[in-house]
């Protein structure tokens, strides 16, 4: 098995789009999905025997990064892809000279929150009613992960 993480280029968008369809209840607009040159972004793809299976889309602002969105495709999920593609986002932050990591995950999505704590992730803050889910509103819990450099 041959994994691949790569810059993301416009010929890549239609299968980010339909992963980004299939993986988000709310999935963001596909103008958002589209814009590759916003300011300090660093958007790649996972791609694991020539196929994409994830991404993240990030930007970094005088070494503040924030994980904007990241997705595995729903078929892919359970896999080790989500852990193998942010333990290279943080190796991508970490070679850039980043101080820190902030992201916000869905109260719901336990697995995911799981995953980020186990990379050394913590819980830092919390958005009340902040994302929209099929029951009226839920929580963002934001996260932080900390460079130390000595």
């Amino acid at each position: 098995m041959t994994n691949q993480l790569i810059k993301l280029r416009p010929e890549h968008l239609n299968d980010v789009w339909n992963i980004e369809q299939s993986a988000h209840s709310h999935p963001w607009a596909q103008s958002n999905i589209n814009d590759l040159d916003s300011r300090g972004g660093n958007h790649h793809g996972l791609w694991v025997n020539e196929e994409l299976v994830g991404y993240f889309y990030s930007q970094n602002i005088v070494g503040e990064v924030t994980l904007l969105n990241i997705a595995i495709a729903p078929d892919k999920q359970g896999k080790g892809y989500g852990r193998i593609l942010m333990e290279a986002f943080i190796k991508a932050c970490e070679e850039s000279n980043a101080e820190s990591i902030w992201l916000e995950v869905r109260e719901s999505n336990l697995k995911a929150f799981q995953l980020y704590e186990s990379l050394g992730f913590n819980e830092v803050d919390r958005r009340y009613n902040y994302y929209p889910s099929a029951n009226g509103k839920e929580d963002a819990i934001i996260m932080s992960y900390l460079f130390f450099s000595f």
